[in-house]
């Protein structure tokens, strides 16, 4: 689509929103299925994947997010995973860093002028929510569920409106200045599909992070599922219903 008829799409879009119409919500198209150019013996209907970070292994070396950026080209300034670190003070204040992304890792220490007590690393990524608010508000059908549940983008239908980067309530999208499309995370569908982990997993030197089948009982998500430890959503009461959960949780990060 040209500047100039995204640009006209754009202004039918908000005479339609001021007018109170409602979003236009459009399954995903048969020429993306072809796209996604799944293996021939692939069921998505008998697949139900999973991603867990346990976050007491993360080390904040940042090579998952290197590993990320090598796999996509993304661009500076951006990241599709990221990593967080949350510093704790004595008395109780809790500063959040994360200089780039994490991508170089975190060399230097927290600047604080108070004594610290506790600090720890958080991996962060697109959720793959179940209900995704990001698949609702999006009024060209650009993102779309696909039948095991990963939530993509058609970047030939996205008019880069950034309705969806407003709408995820976890700073997971944001808007590619090579493509002028929405981007994101999208646990390496493309490797997935063909019976390959994510990148940031085989990166990973900690197994920090965790993803497979939970319909196959030698998974290590199905593993940990039915082991009975604790795991933990982000931001839950948004009602998305995430598929990425965490173990050894911190409250800090609430």
């Amino acid at each position: 689509m040209s500047h100039e008829s995204r640009r006209e799409f754009l202004k039918k879009l908000g005479i339609a929103a001021a007018s109170g119409a409602v979003y236009l919500v459009m399954p995903m198209p048969d020429f993306i299925k072809k796209q996604l150019n799944i293996h021939e013996n692939y069921d998505p209907s008998k697949h139900e994947y999973a991603f867990i970070i346990d976050v007491n292994s993360c080390i904040g070396c940042g090579s998952c997010c290197v590993a990320d950026k090598r796999e996509y080209n993304v661009p500076d300034g951006v990241a599709r995973t990221w990593v967080e670190r949350y510093t704790i003070t004595e008395d109780g204040e809790v500063i959040i860093d994360s200089p780039n992304g994490g991508v170089n890792g975190f060399n230097d220490k927290v600047k604080t002028d108070k004594k610290v007590k506790d600090s720890f690393f958080v991996p962060k990524l697109c959720n793959m929510c179940e209900d995704p608010a990001c698949v609702q508000v999006c009024p060209a059908g650009a993102t779309f569920k696909t039948d095991d549940g990963f939530v993509l983008i058609d970047y030939k239908r996205c008019v880069g409106c950034m309705y969806c980067i407003q709408a995820c309530p976890y700073g997971s999208r944001f808007l590619n200045e090579h493509t002028h499309t929405a981007d994101k995370c999208t646990w390496c569908y493309h490797r997935v599909r063909r019976g390959l982990l994510p990148a940031c997993v085989n990166a990973c030197p900690t197994g920090a992070r965790k993803f497979g089948d939970l319909n196959d009982k030698n998974s290590d998500v199905y593993k940990i599922v039915n082991s009975g430890a604790p795991l933990f959503r982000l931001k839950p009461d948004m009602g998305t219903n995430p598929r990425l959960e965490y173990t050894n949780f911190r409250q800090e990060v609430l």
